[in-house]
Parts: structure tokens; C-alpha cells; sequence
């Protein structure tokens, strides 16, 4: 229905959703300096891997290690990532490639310290937080391919500017005529 609510109002769903998204990345940034955060990561990833099988084992054994040696290191990188993910997101930065990067980002997370979303056996109830955020990029980087750019961002103000910006913002088209 081309008259239809969302899509007289797409402009500002599209924004709502995406700021809305970047803030719960600004949250779960923050919340990865708290104090203690750092000396529990490596304790997170070895209880994530029990009962997992034991083919994942060497994965998790892997992470736990790498993680072991340097965890101030690994929490502070994915806070910082996540936080500058969470701007780019609310102010509508580099759509095209913080999009991309969020998944792997949001796959990276459910493969290690989600473990998959595991352990599967009695008693487990969901996949994990962070294949769902997987989801959610890939639906923003269909809304944006859908309905064109995004006036409501800093990228639809410095596609104006700066020519080739547009590789780095938009999926499809570049043309600033769609909502």
C-alpha cells in the first residue's frame, strides 16, 4: 500500500530505527569498561563452551587463550568498536560500510563470547543477542537499498559535498531524489 503509514513517514521509521539501533550499541559499548568487566571475559568464554561439541572445543580452547593474555586489551577494542559503531549508527555515518561491519562485528560476538548462543541441550531457550543484531543490520541495509538514502544522516549532507561519498553510504543508487 504505497500510502500507507510507513511509507508516508519511511524517512523517519528509517531513522528512528537505525538511532534507536545505534544507541543500544552505545550501551552495550559502555557497558564493556565497567569495572570487573575485563578480568570475567575469559572466565565468559570457557563457561560459554561447556557442553558445547567437542569439535567447537579448539575454537573456544583458542579464544580463551588469546583473550586470556591480554583481556583489558580485547574488551576495551570491542567497547571502543562498539561505541563508534553506536555514533556512526545515531548520526548516520558510513552507512554502507558500518552496516557491513556490524555483522561481522555481531558474528564475531555470537561465535565467541555467545558461543553460538549455546549451550543446545535441555533448558536452552534462545540463539544469542548478537545474531539477532546480525539481523538487524541486514534489515537496515535492505531498508536503505529499498528507499534510497537517508536525508536525516551526516551522510546524506556530505554526499552533497564530497562526490564520491556515496560508495562508502549507499546500497544501490546514489540518487538523493528517493526518501
Amino acid at each position: 500500500m504505497a500510502n500507507g503509514w510507513f511509507y508516508r513517514n519511511r524517512m523517519l521509521t528509517k531513522t528512528f530505527i537505525r538511532v534507536v539501533f545505534g544507541a543500544i550499541w552505545l550501551i552495550d559499548g559502555s557497558l564493556k569498561f565497567q569495572p570487573g568487566t575485563a578480568d570475567a571475559i575469559a572466565q565468559m568464554i570457557q563457561a560459554a563452551a561447556q557442553g558445547m561439541p567437542a569439535f567447537l572445543m579448539q575454537w573456544f580452547g583458542f579464544w580463551s587463550a588469546v583473550v586470556g593474555q591480554a583481556p583489558v586489551f580485547w574488551v576495551s577494542l570491542i567497547g571502543t568498536f562498539e561505541i563508534l559503531l553506536g555514533l556512526a549508527l545515531v548520526f548516520g555515518v558510513l552507512r554502507k560500510t558500518i552496516y557491513s561491519l556490524g555483522i561481522l562485528l555481531s558474528l564475531f560476538i555470537w561465535a565467541v563470547p555467545e558461543a553460538f548462543g549455546g549451550p543446545y541441550g535441555p533448558g536452552a531457550t534462545d540463539i544469542g543477542t548478537a545474531a539477532i543484531y546480525a539481523l538487524v543490520f541486514l534489515a537496515l541495509i535492505s531498508i536503505n537499498a529499498g528507499y534510497g538514502p537517508s536525508k536525516l544522516s551526516v551522510d546524506y549532507w556530505l554526499e552533497k559535498r564530497i562526490k564520491w561519498w556515496h560508495k562508502f553510504a549507499e546500497f544501490g543508487s546514489n540518487s538523493k531524489t528517493r526518501g
